[in-house]
């Protein structure tokens, strides 16, 4: 063989040097792929646990999970076991959000959210209120740690999120678990006395016909259970307050509630067409990778008789958070009343002594060190009062009274509607359970159907729930919790149907009690009333139907707006509007993915409130507050303005609403375009994608294919049925008859597991994005392992 050329040996020598470094990362991407399979959970044959007697952990061919016990410890130790195996970053990420110490998991860019959150003192709260739970709970939520840890520390290898964080996990402690859930108060009721702050600065700067008519519950859109309908607020005669001020607001974004959604609904056995009373219930929330929920049926024996509990757990807790036990199904929605007020503090010249009712007392110094990754610990110091936390300048002369410091806040009553046996149970157990208060909705198998607030509901003296009041005064102030005869609640109605969506439940002594946290619109549960009611017999299917409707039956005014007084032919013409016009005659009765019209209507309409709002938006600004802050509806009050014509309410620099709405119009579109174009590309789904993504992903964009949900074209808004709009909707979406479950429905966003080489990591996705009905019930069983007790 001829030896080679002399210029052939560099490129048989860079030929080498080619193979071996592809040779080297693919050794490293196998090592990698077989570490990391390592951390996936076992599904199959025996391990030791910290069980009394054997359990079951049977999957379906989705990861739905089965625990079967002896007893209802062994059964939460069983699914503490999984969560622990499946969910424990996610975990990990919700005790550390709620006790503000994200920074040492993540280093310092987690710092300016943990300093909010050590406001509340949550860490500490935790552990106080778990030693005052009862004994039972406490041995509750013991057995459940016990099992997460037991779970964790047999994966072979640690969840990839530490290794690419380069931190070890912490144990799961018992107290954890209400880090949990006070994680769900931070996002359910995340006003934190900035709506009573922003309610006092308009207060203060308008007339009180201009308040009345700008804070309204809305007359247009509403759907209380208790029939009480409000009257609308008319135009105030006097002049309009914001004429002469500025609209440079940086955040001119506006919100039509303080949340985007939630639904259940029912239906009692007069209005089913099996005969038995049926629940629906959709939570809305931030969606993302892994879901909040995790589909679990738990079976256990207790005084001789056999139990069974399935729906959707909450990793990190040991309870079933909505589901059916075959005499009970129930569902629920965020309550969105008034669960905190803001107290106006009398300070001494000093700072250091506020007044009270017993005289002046001084405030408490309180440091707080937060641990960072890679970085130094920062100290960070609050004052407190005997009310609550002093709140962050500019308002650190207010202090935070919140349900969620109270001791009233966390127990775990609500694992007790694993054994209801009936309606009436169910209605006890709700009362003063520890979970941010809820619209909790009712169906059992006799066929009955009610609504209560489940939940811790204050009881208070004040002559304002919406702006901040001085305690000083004798007799202001909250003057304990209501019990079970002072709880709203709503049963056996003669209608035989229930609704809730976020929106005003109740009017008269039963909403002064409960106040107004920033209700819903109303649109949504008025939707979902009408579908109701348009059968006159209900199944499951009919009811997942309506979770899955998304008619913009809320737009259409505003469509016609557009179509009969701005589009007018010559504005066409001149401004080159056929197509436009076109879309939105043809494609703005829903908001499907592929409907343009949907677009237009939805961006003009956002823009003319956003606009006519904006020097109110500009005024909190200057007091770093939001317009999103206000406990109010824009709708309602820009409505009116639009058909009163007020010309001293017109933005500045137009002569006209003509003017002013055209040019909307025209602003509206160009945003629209700025995103894409042309128009005839504009759908609504290409502005509404799914955006399930992991936490992680932001920051390691060459792996968001792997670690994400695709980022798919989604149908659905905020005021319909079906909410999905930018990463929020359909936590899941169950339709349950108790006694019938095997004929239910329940289906989650993704997957079980939070490991992305996981048969179950999309799981459910599928399903989910195109409303296909799964069994509510776990399927057959494709993998089982036996927890044996340690010997």
């Amino acid at each position: 063989m001829p030896a080679p050329r002399r210029w052939e040996e560099p490129m048989l020598w860079i030929r080498r040097v080619l193979w071996s470094l592809l040779f080297l990362v693919l050794m490293l991407l196998a090592m990698l792929y077989l570490g990391w399979r390592g951390s996936l959970a076992q599904l199959e044959g025996e391990a030791v646990g910290p069980v009394a007697a054997p359990v079951e952990l049977l999957r379906d061919e989705r990861g739905y999970l089965t625990v079967k016990a002896q007893s209802q410890l062994d059964a939460v130790r069983g699914l503490g076991f999984v969560h622990g195996q499946e969910r424990f970053f996610q975990m990990d990420l919700m005790r550390r959000n709620a006790a503000g110490e994200l920074s040492a998991l993540v280093g310092a860019k987690a710092l300016p959210l943990d300093k909010g959150r050590r406001l509340h003192g949550f860490r500490q709260r935790a552990e106080r209120m778990f030693a005052g739970l009862p004994e039972s709970q406490r041995h509750l939520l013991q057995s459940y740690a016990q099992g997460v840890n037991e779970g964790f520390s047999q994966l072979k290898v640690r969840p990839f999120e530490y290794g690419l964080l380069r931190q070890p996990p912490q144990p799961w402690a018992a107290p954890d678990s209400l880090l949990v859930v006070l994680g769900m108060y931070l996002d359910l009721q995340s006003a934190q006395g900035r709506d009573d702050l922003a309610m006092a600065l308009l207060k203060s700067s308008v007339s009180g016909d201009w308040y009345a008519f700008m804070t309204q519950h809305s007359a247009d859109w509403q759907a209380p259970l208790d029939g009480s309908l409000v009257q609308p607020v008319p135009v105030p005669a006097s002049a309009w307050p914001w004429a002469s001020k500025s609209s440079a607001c940086n955040d001119c974004e506006l919100r039509d509630s303080r949340d985007i959604g939630s639904n259940n609904f029912a239906v009692a056995a007069s209005r089913s067409r099996h005969g038995g009373a049926i629940l629906a219930d959709d939570m809305h929330l931030g969606l993302r990778v892994p879901g909040t929920w995790f589909k679990a049926s738990l079976q256990w024996q207790e005084a001789g008789r056999p139990w069974r509990v399935s729906g959707v757990s909450l990793p990190g807790t040991p309870a079933i958070v909505a589901g059916s036990n075959g005499h009970v199904a129930w569902g629920f929605t965020n309550a969105t009343a008034d669960w905190a007020d803001v107290v106006a503090l009398k300070l001494n010249a000093a700072g250091t002594h506020y007044q009270t009712p017993d005289g002046e007392k001084p405030l408490k110094r309180r440091v707080e060190r937060i641990a960072v990754a890679g970085g130094e610990t920062v100290d960070v110091e609050f004052k407190d009062s005997e009310w609550g936390p002093l709140l962050n300048a500019p308002h650190e002369g207010h202090a935070l009274r919140w349900v969620a410091h109270d001791p009233q806040a966390l127990n775990f009553r609500v694992q007790d509607l694993a054994r209801a046996a009936s309606l009436d149970e169910a209605m006890k157990i709700a009362v003063g359970a520890g979970l941010p208060a809820q619209n909790m909705l009712v169906a059992d198998a006799s066929g009955r159907i009610g609504w209560t607030l489940a939940g811790a509901v204050p009881l208070r003296q004040l002559a304002d729930f919406d702006t901040p009041q001085d305690w000083s005064v004798a007799g202001q102030g909250w003057q304990g919790y209501a019990g079970f005869d002072q709880h709203p609640r709503l049963l056996d109605p003669a209608d035989g149907l229930l609704w809730t969506a976020n929106a005003r439940v109740v009017g008269g002594a039963t909403l002064a009690l409960i106040g107004n946290g920033g209700y819903d619109l109303g649109a949504r549960g008025q939707q979902i009333r009408d579908g109701l009611a348009r059968l006159a017999k209900h199944d499951e299917a009919s009811l997942h139907a309506i979770q899955l409707d998304q008619r913009a039956i809320f737009l259409q005014r505003w469509r016609k707006l557009l179509l009969e007084q701005v589009l007018k032919p010559e504005f066409v013409a001149q401004q080159g509007l056929a197509d436009y016009r076109g879309f939105v005659e043809s494609a703005a009765a829903e908001a499907a993915p592929d409907a343009i019209g949907y677009t237009l209507v939805r961006a003009f309409r956002d823009r003319v409130l956003e606009q006519l709002f904006a020097p109110l938006a500009a005024q909190l600004e200057a007091r770093q507050l939001r317009l999103r802050d206000l406990k109010w509806v824009p709708e309602t009050p820009g409505w009116a303005l639009m058909q009163a014509r007020r010309a001293d309410a017109l933005p500045k620099g137009f002569s006209s609403w003509g003017a002013f709405l055209q040019q909307a119009l025209l602003d509206s579109r160009a945003t629209v375009l700025s995103k894409t174009e042309p128009l005839a590309q504009a759908s609504w789904g290409h502005h509404n994608r799914a955006g399930i993504r992991h936490p992680l992903s932001p920051a390691l964009p060459w792996l968001s294919r792997w670690l994400d949900m695709p980022d798919t074209p989604m149908g659905g808004d905020r005021h319909m049925p079906r909410v999905q709009v930018g990463g929020h909707g359909q936590s899941e979406r169950m339709v349950v008859s108790p006694g019938r479950e095997e004929q239910g429905i329940l289906s989650v966003p993704g997957g079980q597991s939070g490991h992305p080489l996981s048969p179950f990591y999309r799981a459910d996705h599928e399903a989910w994005l195109q409303g296909t009905p799964l069994p509510f019930l776990p399927g057959e069983t494709r993998h089982r392992l036996l927890l044996r007790p340690q010997t």
